[in-house]
């Protein structure tokens, strides 16, 4: 299967599902709407991919050049001309010659079976112990072509550690992917040309076929005791989207008919088996992925960081780290969300504002804990403007968070005697207290944006607003938690005590005290 030439790509039409070649995204007919993967992380995947071969082969010249084919997308003659000059990079099952993702020319390697290609498959030992408890090994057996190409891209995109000499993804592990998306309903040719820079903000010269773009297309940059690692500097900028830390070998088969067991769609090609030897890729030095956001070093001594899932989920704590650039910090947002909040919402006069959607493992180490999807509003700011939010929403975050955590603890002192010796893990507390605040604070933050630049004052009762919602909250969540285990089991004394410190905190807190003092409370 060529990756280009055939349809392979599980999307919805206006008339309903289809699969497609990726340059059939604009055909005008029966218009083709959004991407339906059969998994969470092979959807993000699958963006990921459609951005980094426009990325790749349709980078426009500048803004302007940007503008043209968002209002209007190019011909299926175009974009398939110009995706057939990269299409020899992007055949999956050669089983002699360079094939998608794959190591160049891997003789021998460990044998393993195709779930262990998908992040949260549980590993040998843990099946061999019988720990397996709730993601099931056995399940994924034989999986088909379309599938197979999802899994190893979602793979080597996402790729965690992995034992001795098993690389992490050029990101690190389980990065955070930012895009920007649509605010109305849209084509899937507008929700990637979104995410797809112009040379002003991603530099790249003319695409030279072979492995400094592709790396499966040349022998792998071994990273063994007398190999190598890959820096920025060692191979061309486009590498990020393609990057191949894993050494991994597909076994095709042909069979009868039969069911994926991934998609459950018919087919007579499979994947059950594949090879894998460590010491691939190893990706080192200052890496930055245009769809990922990054914590800089103020100092320029470490590299930048990219960030990550994050145990408890994302939220609007999180707003401000994937949206804004904040100097003093170091965080940074992806470039593509930067592009649009400084350059592109002010030329979309007339279109909705876009959203932020944020996805991603938690990973620890070489286990998935969970998978984060997440969409965020994204604003129309002036430079005035994002400087003025930059400060009002990190005291209104701040706040809150010193309220999770006042919530967290006092409820511990209300649950148990020994509170201190307790461990375990109380997000559910907390996420609720997050979760339950999140309309709350976006209607904030849209009250800011329509703040004037040179205003630099928040209205009083702005703060006054934050201060008692975030409170309230945080008591009444309290006072459910604490008082729903049963009577006999509850020390009353031990709870009120608890609720009058988490009250007194509540009014006490640095964090709290200057919402305070700012408020007409």
């Amino acid at each position: 299967m060529n990756l280009i030439e055939d349809a392979w790509l599980p999307v919805l039409r206006e008339q309903g599902p289809d699969k497609i070649a990726p340059w059939q995204m604009v055909e005008p007919y029966n218009p083709v709407l959004e991407i339906i993967a059969p998994r969470p992380d092979f959807q993000g995947a699958l963006y990921q991919f459609l951005i980094g071969l426009l990325q790749t082969c349709f980078t426009p010249e500048d803004h302007d050049e940007w503008l043209e084919y968002w209002e209007e997308m190019p011909t299926v003659e175009e974009l398939k001309k110009t995706f057939e000059k990269v299409a020899s990079a992007f055949e999956l099952d050669k089983p002699v010659d360079s094939s998608f993702l794959q190591d160049f020319d891997l003789k021998a390697g460990e044998i393993k079976n195709i779930a262990g290609l998908l992040i949260e498959s549980p590993g040998g030992k843990t099946i061999k112990d019988n720990l397996d408890h709730f993601v099931k090994g056995g399940a994924i057996r034989r999986v088909c072509p379309s599938c197979v190409a999802t899994a190893l891209f979602t793979l080597q995109i996402n790729a965690p550690s992995g034992g001795v000499g098993h690389r992490v993804g050029l990101r690190g592990g389980g990065p955070l992917t930012t895009l920007v998306m649509p605010g109305a309903k849209e084509s899937l040719w507008k929700k990637l040309w979104l995410n797809v820079l112009d040379r002003d903000w991603f530099e790249t010269t003319d695409i030279e076929l072979g492995p400094g773009i592709f790396p499966w297309m040349g022998p792998t940059r071994i990273s063994d005791k007398g190999g190598k690692n890959t820096t920025p500097e060692d191979v061309d900028s486009l590498q990020v989207y393609w990057g191949m830390p894993r050494r991994i070998r597909l076994d095709f088969l042909d069979a009868e008919e039969s069911r994926c067991d991934l998609c459950g769609e018919n087919a007579t090609s499979f994947v059950e088996k594949y090879r894998t030897q460590n010491y691939g890729t190893n990706y080192e030095g200052a890496w930055v992925h245009p769809l990922t956001p990054y914590r800089f070093d103020p100092k320029k001594e470490k590299p930048p960081l990219s960030l990550k899932g994050q145990q408890g989920g994302l939220g609007y704590r999180h707003w401000l780290g994937v949206t804004m650039t904040d100097q003093s910090s170091g965080d940074c947002s992806a470039k593509v969300v930067k592009a649009y909040m400084e350059e592109r919402v002010h030329s979309l006069t007339g279109e909705s504002l876009a959203r932020l959607w944020c996805f991603g493992y938690d990973m620890d180490n070489m286990k998935a804990r969970c998978w984060y999807d997440h969409e965020m509003p994204l604003l129309k700011l002036d430079a005035a403007q994002r400087d003025n939010l930059l400060h009002w929403v990190k005291e209104l975050v701040d706040a809150a968070t010193d309220v999770s955590g006042f919530l967290r603890s006092q409820l511990k002192e209300a649950w148990f005697k020994r509170a201190k010796d307790v461990k375990g893990d109380m997000n559910a507390v907390v996420l609720e207290f997050w979760q339950q605040s999140e309309n709350d604070f976006y209607a904030l933050l849209k009250r800011f944006s329509d703040l004037p630049g040179d205003q630099r004052q928040v209205p009083p009762e702005i703060y006054a607003f934050w201060a008692k919602t975030i409170r309230n909250l945080a008591l009444d969540l309290f006072d459910s938690w604490a008082l729903e285990s049963p009577v006999e089991d509850a020390d009353m004394k031990r709870i009120i005590g608890a609720r009058k410190e988490l009250a007194k905190k509540l009014r006490t807190s640095k964090a709290m005290k200057t919402l305070l003092n700012k408020s007409s409370l």
